[in-house]
């Protein structure tokens, strides 16, 4: 007790009154165990929205006891010797969630909740370093860096081929003006990689410094080969390895061989381009979102410039208000428009109080985190199945659908006031989160401004001058910014992926079809495992840092499978793959993504879901625990697999 000093103490009674009440009660209902804090009048208020309710909605008085209440706790729990946490059971957690969130959280998810609150299981130790069952790992982006370093804590030798000067993937390649996350950061991070985030929704260059960091207290540039982009992986049935050809900083190729495949090249990786006539013959600049050129960070660079946004998804949404007081004139060009949720913490800093809160008091930053888990989750899910029997099938899928679509609409309203033009071509005829949900960064706002002009309308030609609108109307521009996305349903892309059968994965899949078990692993590639694979993205909210860390547990439990019991081949059993992929199509028939009235990049040309996850998160958290040896063809190890060149 005599070790903490009175500046402690006094910091501890500044910082409650920074913090967020729901997760101070379950600070406390963890550190005292006493039933009272449960009582009715300390129940928070549900959230609104994806709001975190930072107030709970409880009166002043009731907040300064809770405060008091927090203080009281923790200076006992340092006065006891501050000894380790009270481990809870999946039971406890989930009641205290339910209570602290207002609402019910479905008790099946205590176990999930127990491991953010609590910690992931205990690893198996990991054995002698293994040259056999080594690894070629295909990206360092923020999947890529996981995997290496549970490669590292398994003792898996392993190279990861990286396209770009550095680590970050995505984060690395989009320097955007605006580029940020649409996940509150405490809940985007690295689970055994807390940061002090300085907002709530980290921009860009947080992010990126963030997973720089990440890789330097893992030492994982040491495993990187940067500016080397694999073209080819070839599975050898003889040897049980793959050939994996890669194409070096000038231009040369090489093949690397290993027995063991993880391809972390991301889903959102590689630009999509519309074919629009013209487009070489622009006289200004044009190019994609993701390839920002440096020379346009300059402030004055956009001084007075007619600049024109191709696309209103979430880059564009992003860039938009970004650069709207630089530049001469704005023009929006959108096919489909968005909905867009209120969100007050989109700017807002974290305080100080917060950060000392998350670093000193037992529990508050992994409380912090489930409870955000619930929030921007799986909490909306439910409100996204169809209602077959439901009377407005065209706007809204349910009734709880159809509140939040007047909830949306309302904002929409009150933030366009009285321009009539802007609501009509602002509001979506399709029910909401039919699409990703977008946050308002002040767009609404932005399109009001008297030098920004919104044309709902695609593009059907470029010319020397500008754009011409599908209705064919000219639009002369200085800077064209094509904010058309990625190729999402193109799994793999641009690679070749050749299985033990001789077929590439575009022969076996088509073009925009893959089709994978739990998104990881599919028939004919051995011991090849997808992170960010077909239909793992997230259409209804969350941190995909999250399905990652699912991943490479699943991917590990695999690998680790493979060296216990002396295997040479692992590959996914046909009849396991198509029912999952049958059952993965029968959920999203159910659900709002395949409703006719909108476009979204979730679907293939042919209307099937390629890219997003049909479960719930905590369903697919349960479904890649473990490995289930039951579902694979295993074949044992040959005399030697060959080695890695």
């Amino acid at each position: 007790m005599n070790s903490i000093s009175e500046q402690d103490r006094s910091r501890l009674r500044s910082a409650v009154h920074g913090g967020n009440i729901p997760t101070m009660l379950a600070v406390l209902l963890e550190l005292t165990g006493d039933e009272r804090w449960k009582a009715d009048r300390f129940r928070p208020t549900r959230s609104r929205g994806m709001d975190d309710n930072a107030t709970g909605g409880l009166s002043e008085e009731i907040r300064a006891e809770v405060q008091q209440g927090l203080v009281d706790a923790v200076e006992q729990w340092w006065g006891t010797g501050s000894p380790s946490r009270r481990t809870l059971s999946a039971a406890e957690v989930g009641e205290i969630l339910d209570f602290t969130c207002g609402e019910e959280v479905p008790a099946d998810f205590g176990p999930m909740m127990a491991e953010i609150v609590h910690g992931p299981r205990p690893k198996v130790p990991a054995g002698r370093q293994d040259d056999r069952l080594h690894a070629v790992v295909i990206g360092a982006g923020i999947a890529g860096m996981l995997a290496s370093v549970e490669l590292t804590n398994s003792g898996i030798p392993h190279v990861i081929l990286e396209k770009n000067d550095d680590v970050g993937g995505s984060w690395w390649e989009n320097r955007y003006p605006g580029a940020g996350v649409d996940t509150p950061s405490h809940l985007y991070s690295i689970t055994s990689f807390p940061h002090n985030w300085s907002t709530h929704f980290g921009k860009r260059d947080e992010v990126q410094t963030y997973l720089e960091d990440f890789a330097s207290v893992n030492d994982i540039r040491r495993h990187v080969r940067f500016n080397h982009e694999v073209t080819r992986a070839q599975f050898d049935e003889d040897r049980q390895l793959w050939h994996v050809t890669v194409r070096g900083p000038g231009g040369e190729s090489e093949i690397l061989d290993a027995p063991v495949v993880i391809s972390a090249v991301g889903l959102l990786n590689r630009p999509k381009m519309p074919s629009i006539p013209g487009m070489d013959d622009f006289g200004g600049r044009l190019f994609h979102s993701a390839e920002w050129p440096a020379e346009l960070d300059d402030p004055d660079a956009l001084r007075g410039k007619r600049v024109g946004i191709v696309g209103a998804g979430a880059s564009a949404m992003q860039i938009g208000p970004a650069i709207v007081d630089r530049v001469g004139s704005l023009t929006v060009f959108q096919r489909s428009p968005q909905w867009i949720a209120p969100n007050d913490d989109y700017f807002t800093t974290i305080e100080e109080d917060v950060h000392w809160l998350m670093d000193h008091v037992p529990g508050y930053r992994e409380w912090y985190r489930a409870r955000l888990s619930w929030i921007f989750n799986d909490k909306v899910y439910p409100s996204l199945q169809i209602d077959p029997e439901w009377e407005e099938p065209t706007v809204s899928i349910n009734a709880v659908n159809h509140g939040h679509r007047r909830f949306y609409e309302r904002y929409l309203r009150e933030q366009l006031g009285d321009r009539d033009d802007l609501i009509e071509a602002s509001l979506p005829q399709y029910p909401p989160f039919g699409k990703r949900m977008l946050l308002d960064n002040g767009w609404f706002v932005m399109l009001r401004r008297p030098h920004v002009e919104l044309v709902p309308l695609g593009v059907d030609a470029v010319t020397p001058t500008g754009l011409v609108d599908s209705e064919g109307q000219e639009h002369e521009l200085d800077v064209i910014v094509m904010a058309t996305g990625f190729q999402s349903v193109r799994v793999l892309y641009p690679m070749d992926i050749v299985g033990r059968s001789g077929k590439s994965t575009a022969e076996m899949w088509g073009e925009h079809d893959a089709r994978a078990y739990l998104g990881i692993t599919a028939p004919d590639l051995p011991n090849f495992f997808i992170m960010t694979g077909p239909n793992t993205a997230i259409g209804h909210g969350g941190s995909f840092i999250t399905i990652l860390e699912c991943q490479i547990r699943y991917i590990m439990d695999a690998i680790e499978l493979m060296r216990s019991r002396d295997l040479g081949v692992l590959e996914c059993r046909a009849e396991v793959n198509d029912a999952y992929n049958e059952a993965v199509d029968r959920q999203h028939g159910q659900m709002v993504w395949t409703h006719p009235g909108m476009e979204n990049w979730y679907r293939n040309p042919d209307g099937r879901v390629v890219a997003v996850l049909p479960w719930r998160i905590n369903d697919y958290w349960k479904m890649t625990y473990r490995v289930d040896p039951d579902d694979f063809h295993l074949e044992p190890a040959r005399a030697l697999a060959g080695q890695q060149r």
